[in-house]
């Protein structure tokens, strides 16, 4: 059974910083690209970032870039979201993702979700 587990949500003040971390177990890790999704209340999930099998490629989506930085440990099964400088527009939940083969750089193809972390970022 595939599980994706999220954790190190919390609220925050503006301009602070989180991490969050995502523990896989169930699937063969290192043939799954990874990515990270977020769903603010009364919109609709939308993509934040992705990682190659290899941690070597990334992808950002343009709100986050230079803010936030996902990185993973093959060798642990996790992947992480380091968020510095968050903005009050950066509260949602957050979903970690996995997908079989090519990188994430969009819900599609995604084969596995976790159950999501909340983020609150207060201004």
């Amino acid at each position: 059974q595939v599980q994706l587990v999220e954790s190190g949500g919390g609220l925050v003040q503006a301009g602070g910083s989180l991490r969050l971390s995502c523990a896989a177990s169930g699937l063969a890790f290192s043939y799954y690209s990874m990515g990270w999704f977020r769903q603010a209340p009364g919109k609709e999930r939308e993509f934040v970032v992705g990682v190659s099998v290899s941690g070597t490629n990334t992808y950002y989506a343009d709100s986050v870039k230079g803010r936030f930085t996902i990185s993973r440990d093959n060798a642990k099964n996790m992947v992480y979201l380091q968020m510095n400088s968050l903005k009050p527009e950066d509260t949602a939940v957050y979903y970690c993702a996995g997908r079989s083969g090519g990188m994430i750089t969009s819900e599609y193809g995604v084969n596995y979700w976790g159950q999501g972390t909340q983020v609150t970022v207060s201004s």
